[in-house]
């Protein structure tokens, strides 16, 4: 009777999927870009993509609840933080404070989730300094994605606010300034995604994402 090697009576197993590495993903745009919609999106459709929750100063506003919408403090509490350089990033923005702190970032990707960051281009610069300071094993370290979102053109994204009807002149011509200026930072991050058409803008985010993630 012939035998059989041990191997031959030993059924191979599946290889088990492996798991996506964390990420905190950062996404800048001027306002009128689409940013808002293309990042709720994403997260719509990942259940393990979730926005940080930030901290502020300022008081809660209709049904804003504690560690959902904001993480509450005062600003003797929020100077102390800043002094133990416990935030990646922080500003002060119409007398209040606000900020990410790194634990906070840190406790959500050890849950498995993928951090979302919805932020200005200084608030970028910020994180990316707080990088230099984190061991090369920091998750968040590890895990940084940045992606700014452009408009196809001043022009267009001058008729996408005028066509929102929310603000006047004054605040649109204000806007416009701020988004030259802002898009002179846009070579700064690693991808850059033009929106003009929003499905071809949400399928280069996702395939961004995916990519960073490891899933491409």
């Amino acid at each position: 009777m012939e035998s059989l090697n041990n191997h031959e009576l030993i059924e191979e197993k599946p290889s088990e999927p492996r798991r996506a590495r964390p990420l905190m993903m950062v996404v800048s745009a001027p306002s009128g870009a689409g940013k808002s919609t293309l990042c709720n999106r994403l997260v719509a459709e990942f259940p393990n993509v979730i926005y940080s929750v930030s901290c502020t100063t300022r008081a809660p506003r209709g049904d804003e609840q504690d560690t959902v919408h904001y993480y509450f403090m005062t600003k003797k509490e929020f100077k102390e933080r800043i002094k133990n350089g416990e935030f990646l990033e922080h500003a002060k923005v119409h007398g209040n404070f606000y900020g990410t702190l790194e634990d906070t970032v840190l406790y959500a990707m050890d849950e498995g989730n993928h951090v979302l960051l919805d932020i200005d281009v200084q608030g970028a610069a910020q994180l990316r300094d707080s990088l230099v300071r984190l061991d090369p094993r920091n998750p968040i370290r590890r895990g940084f994605t940045d992606i700014f979102i452009s408009p196809p053109s001043t022009e267009e994204l001058e008729k996408r606010l005028i066509g929102r009807g929310t603000d006047g002149e004054r605040v649109i011509k204000k806007r416009l300034q701020n988004a030259k200026e802002e898009m002179e930072h846009a070579s700064k991050y690693s991808f850059q995604i033009v929106n003009d058409d929003l499905e071809t803008a949400y399928a280069d985010f996702k395939t961004v994402i995916l990519s960073a993630m490891g899933q491409s």
